[in-house]
């Protein structure tokens, strides 16, 4: 048996409820087939629409009326967890039922440290919220120093906030306790909610870590054997989109740098994917991370689909 991180990408679940709902039933088979073929799975997930959709709701109500108190990421991020464990719980128990499995899902709340002195926050990177004109954006950072807001594109002006790297998982302890009682653990969503502290002590900082990154963390803090990564292709490619396009079937880490330094991956896209592969297999001995579509999951643990990276 082998355990098994998979990180699902936010935006695989849709942008609304009714198809999150839609989505994850379709995600239910290939990820219980994965334990039907005698694995252990975490499932982490990403949360890109659904946290926006959270704090756009905030932001316009708490705008409207004094009734409805603003509400800051860390909580945004801590609801979207919430909202998008619940259907996965639904639709991966009832999958498990439908199979015969005994297994149960829960999903952990997850809080993941950052360091207060990573590079990151003093250049925020990440838009976040809605577009306002430059008068707005300027009486806000009046109004609140520490929002920084920078103009996008020619859209209008946006919050920006930092995307530190993750540290450690705060609720490990948990999570592997729940493992060991044949639970499906869903954890980490939307890249966790950042925090710093130390021990028992910890607060919530405005930020955004990377959802692969920290999936291959959570990887990492629970000793997986592989870290899946699935998205809406096969396998990884360089030349991508063009006729030179060569689908890669395996990979190495030394190669999966080299091409990434070329500019090969996407910034937005495949980079984080490959690099967080990357940086979890480098980081025991035999440890494998896989790159593939969510409807082969089973294939590619089996080798039939994905791209197979190793140390």
């Amino acid at each position: 048996m082998s355990r098994i991180v998979i990180a699902l990408g936010g935006n695989a679940l849709g942008d609304n409820p009714a198809e999150q709902r839609a989505a994850i039933e379709r995600a239910a088979a290939p990820l219980i087939g994965l334990i039907a073929q005698g694995h252990e799975i975490i499932v982490s997930h990403g949360n890109g629409p659904q946290v926006g959709t959270i704090a756009k709701a905030f932001e316009i109500a708490h705008g409207t009326t004094s009734a409805v108190p603003a509400m800051d990421l860390p909580e945004c991020a801590a609801m979207s967890q919430g909202y998008i464990g619940y259907h996965l719980q639904q639709g991966l128990l009832a999958e498990l039922r439908r199979q015969g499995m005994p297994w149960y899902v829960a999903t952990v709340v997850t809080q993941v440290e950052v360091d207060p002195d990573d590079p990151a926050f003093a250049h925020p990177t990440k838009p976040i919220g809605s577009f306002v004109d430059e008068e707005t954006a300027q009486r806000m950072m009046a109004d609140d120093p520490s929002l920084t807001m920078v103009e996008d594109s020619g859209r209008g002006w946006r919050r920006v906030v930092a995307s530190p790297r993750p540290k450690g998982i705060v609720e490990k302890e948990s999570i592997l306790n729940l493992l060991d009682h044949e639970f499906v653990v869903i954890a980490c969503g939307g890249g966790g909610i950042p925090v710093v502290g130390c021990e028992s002590t910890y607060s919530g900082v405005a930020a955004v870590i990377d959802k692969d990154f920290t999936s291959a963390a959570l990887a990492d803090a629970v000793s997986a054997d592989y870290l899946f990564i699935l998205t809406a292709v096969d396998k990884v490619s360089v030349n991508f989109g063009t006729p030179e396009q060569v689908d890669l079937d395996e990979l190495d880490a030394d190669t999966a740098e080299r091409y990434a330094a070329e500019g090969q991956f996407g910034t937005g896209s495949m980079l984080p994917k490959v690099m967080a592969a990357v940086e979890y297999v480098r980081r025991g001995p035999g440890r494998r991370a896989v790159i593939g579509s969510l409807d082969r999951a089973p294939d590619a643990m089996a080798g039939r689909s994905g791209t197979l990276i190793h140390a």
